[in-house]
């Protein structure tokens, strides 16, 4: 057994330690160690801003949403440009993995929500077709 003086924010705690594969003696009566101190309050945390609202989507428009939580890694497409069905549009990246998005359905970009290195949640629309 080693003793040790140990001070915790001005506060002195005398402690015993036991060295890994010695086999201590008779135990001994440990000295009272001094009650801990009271924490400090936490300070209260910023409230949350508002999501700020998602624009609205056309009548008859398909919406690509994210699949799951990530950063956009780049975008292959820009609006107005016309995409087949299974085409990529953007590579999204989640735990530490590159996903390629793929267009659902044929049809022409209509709006590019997203920009490169934005970090999106799962269900958020990044493109319109």
């Amino acid at each position: 057994m080693k003793k040790y003086t140990i001070t915790v924010n001005g506060t002195a705690y005398e402690v015993e330690v036991e060295e890994a594969g010695v086999v201590a003696s008779a135990p001994k009566a440990a000295p009272k160690a001094a009650p801990a101190p009271a924490a400090a309050p936490a300070p209260k945390a910023a409230p949350a801003p508002a999501p700020k609202a998602a624009a609205p989507v056309a009548a008859g428009a398909t919406t690509v949403s994210a699949p799951m939580p990530g950063k956009v890694l780049s975008i292959n497409v820009k609006a107005g440009d016309a995409v087949k069905s299974g085409d990529v549009l953007l590579i999204l990246e989640a735990m530490k993995m590159q996903n390629e998005i793929m267009a659902p359905a044929d049809g022409t970009v209509s709006d590019v929500r997203v920009s490169a290195g934005q970090t999106v949640a799962t269900g958020d629309v990044m493109i319109v077709l």
